[in-house]
């Protein structure tokens, strides 16, 4: 089954070239409005604009035109600046973790081959001698005690652009619509992360179709941003949205529940992209949750991992306002939204964005169209798409055929064209025969009360091909024994979706993109034995 959107983006929305130029209108048009909050720095269009300029003066002087500039920077004002800079110096801007380890930062850098690094104090002693190994030629640093010639012997600091007297936004000539704008990784959990590129067009289009599905009122909202800015999540919506919006951005450095929900209340925020489902999971379950104000919000958005059923409706009793998942991914964002008005499924991501088609095809060729709510493969087509990933043609290949990209992701569409996604293709389990995907054996463990997070994965089974395994998180002060946990598998799934083996353990281990991290349960589940998963705890 096909979906063809005979819908368009939103014709109200303002076209520009690439989000810098939408910047630079928010700057003409609003120079004194709120544009960013992190902490107790608050800086408007204005201020931003100057600090852009004086960071990107710097990078045009060193040359970066037409290079890349990795940005190995945590959530902060200096993350914002530095990716707009980048772009002002008409240069491709690389986003990395600044938490990996040396030999995760050297993975990275040597696919991105950048000429410049842009780093804070903590990640400084890990960089330096990577980058001298890797032959880069200049690793760049904020500090705050930088003066005015910190640029020249490479650090860097806000304060050096927004004394006053300062130059306006001056970004010279602006990058075109087709130039490359973005080099972003992949999550990396399976293998060797690959590097997408985008064009500054890609990027354009994919606020646009945010703000056609999601509809923001400009010059009026106040996000709130928890996604990593290294995240294709936490650049596209939660960063580049809001300054498209002329929105005011509050940013949190760092994931603290409490201080999460004193934002929210305090910042009075109307729109929360929250992210994947641990985010909110961690916050309805802090003591601050039923005392916090949510009367602001009117968004709160969720993509990257499956929110169960049971959370959408906690959140919607806590806070009044529903959680509305969406699906995309590195290679393309977004895909599918649901709607804040009209027909809700839960755990379904919604149907598929304007201008965009999905297609459920079959898993053996990826050519035969699957009917309604059958299983396969999901292939998606629309102005979205990557241009490929860089220094990788064959990869690129496989993923992108004849205009469609074959996302891994296994799913079916309903009667009327929502996306429910079952599992990630190279997930599904074979047990005995039967393909087994673990995310519809969670979503029967999340039912369970004493039971607020489960992950299962495979491990190898000489009788059965494989078998499955489940980790498992209780409740805070609940117990759950084996032989219950067992039995209430007996009594809700068919025997070959039965895990095996289950461990009780305090918390799922995340990739840095606060998704499970499979490949470790993986690692975990070889080791363990039938029926003996240690001591079960409270979550």
């Amino acid at each position: 089954m096909s979906r063809d959107r005979a819908e368009c983006i939103d014709p109200a929305l303002e076209r520009f070239p690439s989000v810098l130029h939408a910047f630079e209108a928010a700057v003409r048009e609003q120079p004194d409005a709120p544009a960013l909050v992190c902490g107790a720095q608050r800086l408007s269009f204005a201020e931003l604009g100057q600090a852009v300029t004086g960071l990107a003066a710097a990078l045009r002087s060193f040359g970066v035109a037409g290079r890349r500039v990795a940005v190995a920077l945590p959530n902060s004002s200096e993350a914002v600046v530095a990716v707009l800079a980048v772009w002002a110096a008409r240069a491709q801007v690389a986003p990395i973790n600044p938490f990996f380890t040396a030999p995760e930062l050297r993975v990275v850098l040597a696919e991105a081959e950048p000429c410049l690094v842009i780093c804070g104090p903590d990640a400084l002693g890990k960089l330096r001698p990577l980058c001298a190994a890797l032959g880069i030629e200049q690793l760049w640093h904020f500090d705050a005690s930088a003066g005015r010639e910190g640029a020249a012997a490479g650090a860097l600091a806000l304060d050096t652009w927004l004394q006053p007297g300062a130059a306006a936004l001056s970004t010279g000539p602006l990058p075109e619509a087709g130039e490359p704008a973005l080099l972003i990784f992949t999550g990396g959990t399976t293998g060797e992360p690959k590097a997408v590129e985008h064009s500054h067009a890609a990027l354009m289009v994919c606020v646009l179709l945010h703000c056609s599905v999601w509809p923001v009122l400009s010059g009026r909202e106040r996000f709130l941003s928890v996604a990593p800015i290294f995240h294709i999540w936490g650049l596209a919506y939660a960063t580049l949205v809001p300054l498209y919006a002329r929105g005011a951005l509050v940013i949190v450095p760092r994931y603290q529940p409490e201080e999460i929900l004193s934002a929210l209340e305090r910042e009075r925020v109307t729109v929360f992209g929250g992210g994947p489902a641990p985010i909110y999971m961690g916050l309805s379950q802090s003591p601050a949750f039923s005392s916090t104000n949510f009367a602001s919000l009117k968004y709160c958005l969720s993509g990257g991992s499956p929110c169960p059923e049971e959370l959408h409706r906690a959140w919607q009793s806590g806070t009044g306002c529903a959680l509305l998942e969406g699906w995309g991914m590195s290679e393309a964002a977004p895909l599918c939204l649901n709607r804040p008005t009209g027909t809700r499924k839960l755990l379904s991501v919604g149907p598929a964005v304007p201008d965009t088609e999905v297609q459920i095809v079959d898993l053996e060729t990826g050519r035969n169209v699957l009917g309604t709510g059958e299983a396969g493969e999901v292939r998606v087509r629309g102005p979205q798409l990557m241009l490929g990933y860089r220094g990788r043609p064959e990869a690129t290949r496989e993923v992108m055929r004849d205009g469609w990209l074959y996302t891994g992701d296994i799913g079916y569409l309903d009667e009327d064209a929502y996306l429910f996604l079952v599992d990630r293709k190279k997930d599904m389990i074979i047990v005995g025969g039967y393909n087994v995907y673990p995310r519809q054996v969670d979503e029967v463990l999340f039912g369970h009360p004493a039971i607020v997070e489960a992950a299962t994965v495979g491990r190898p089974d000489a009788r059965l091909g494989e078998a499955l395994v489940a980790f498992v998180v209780l409740r805070r002060g609940q117990q759950l024994s084996e032989a219950d946990f067992f039995e209430y598998c007996r009594a809700n799934l068919v025997k070959y979706r039965r895990p095996v083996a289950v461990t009780f353990v305090e918390a799922l281990p995340r990739t840095n993109a606060r998704k499970i991290d499979k490949r470790a349960l993986r690692v975990l589940a070889a080791g363990s034995v039938d029926g003996t998963g240690g001591p079960p705890q409270g979550g």
